[in-house]
């Protein structure tokens, strides 16, 4: 008689299983489906110029959203994943530009073309940077990535080569103004899916489990048997690849290029915000971050012009964000298992 009940507990206990797992399957084909949805619908947006009516304003909204999703993202890397917060990984964004920039002035050669390139000059220079500056932690870390932003803007205000602080003039591209920004809103979505699923790849990976072992405790994950120099030395050099890239685009986006479009201060903030708001260390918070902060400054900006009341806004905005989610919107909402399925990637 044991045995019969035996069985049939296993087979209940084993029916309870395999119903919630094709549950949890069924959520996860239907998150997917809806990403893959957003993703054909942004794909799509800019054939509505077709119909006459001009979409320049929102095609340029939604690439500059896709450009900080791209930059907020890969500064999660180190930033959200390792622990080592970063307030100068706009140089890499300098970089990229300047290099395809110049390319394109002297030799014709579209940035479109160049942008792997910068990326990789852009990775190159952060793996350099990351062995000197990663040797030092916390407080003293985020003060030598803001001298590296520093230095950075000292050197190309005073490089004439390419034009100091006036910089320099980028050749148009040669299409009708209704569809000029069509190609660069392609190119900054196809590096943001690019850099979201790498990123992606490095929180479910070995390497990311390292990444996450270092900013929990860093001594720990050294005992352990972690190289963790060379794990956050890789880090800031994968994350640079990506600003470098489109620091390429931007440029050209642009069709200028001087120090004060990419060095300064404010874009390596709003980076940083972008991944606070929406929840470092998690594969959506970067995206959701940007999504919060570029349409809340651009809403202030409509109602109140671009005064003091923006910072004042984005002050608030952070405030409240921070009291009602401390872990930010995503990481919150997912210790409180209320993220919607769509956006737990992970």
């Amino acid at each position: 008689m044991s045995k019969a009940l035996d069985v049939d507990s296993v087979l209940t206990a084993r029916r309870d299983y395999n119903t919630q797992l094709a549950r949890v399957v069924g959520s996860r084909k239907r998150a997917v489906g809806t990403v893959l949805a957003i993703l054909a619908v942004l794909a799509a947006f800019p054939l509505v110029q077709l119909s006459g009516i001009n979409f320049n304003y929102p095609l340029h909204m939604l690439l500059l959203v896709f450009m900080y999703v791209t930059m907020a993202s890969s500064w999660n890397i180190l930033g959200g994943y390792a622990g080592y917060i970063s307030l100068g990984h706009n140089v890499f964004f300098g970089i990229g530009g300047y290099f395809s920039g110049m390319i394109f002035v002297f030799w014709g050669i579209s940035p479109f073309l160049t942008a792997p390139l910068a990326g990789l000059l852009a990775s190159l220079i952060g793996f350099g940077v990351g062995l000197i500056t990663l040797r030092v932690r916390g407080p003293s870390f985020i003060i030598s990535t803001i001298a590296l932003l520093m230095i950075f803007r000292i050197l190309f205000d005073n490089w004439q080569f390419v034009g100091g602080t006036g910089g320099v003039t980028l050749p148009l591209i040669d299409l009708p103004v209704e569809w000029v920004k069509v190609p660069y809103y392609y190119a900054f979505l196809a590096i943001a899916v690019l850099t979201v699923v790498v990123s992606y790849k490095i929180k479910h990976s070995k390497f990311g489990l390292g990444l996450r072992a270092i900013s929990q405790d860093e001594v720990k994950a050294e005992s352990a048997g972690i190289d963790t120099r060379m794990y956050k030395v890789i880090a800031f050099a994968i994350s640079a690849f990506f600003v470098g890239m489109v620091g390429a685009i931007w440029g050209d986006y642009l069709n200028y290029i001087r120090p004060n479009i990419f060095l300064i201060i404010l874009i390596a903030a709003n980076i940083v915000l972008m991944a606070i708001l929406g929840g470092k260390g998690t594969v959506a918070g970067p995206i959701v971050g940007t999504i919060l902060l570029i349409a809340f400054n651009e809403a202030v900006v409509a109602y109140f012009g671009a005064t003091q009341l923006n910072i004042l806004g984005t002050g608030v905005l952070m405030l409240l964000v921070l009291l009602y989610f401390p872990n930010g919107v995503v990481g919150s909402l997912a210790r409180a298992g209320n993220l919607p399925r769509f956006l737990d990637w992970d």
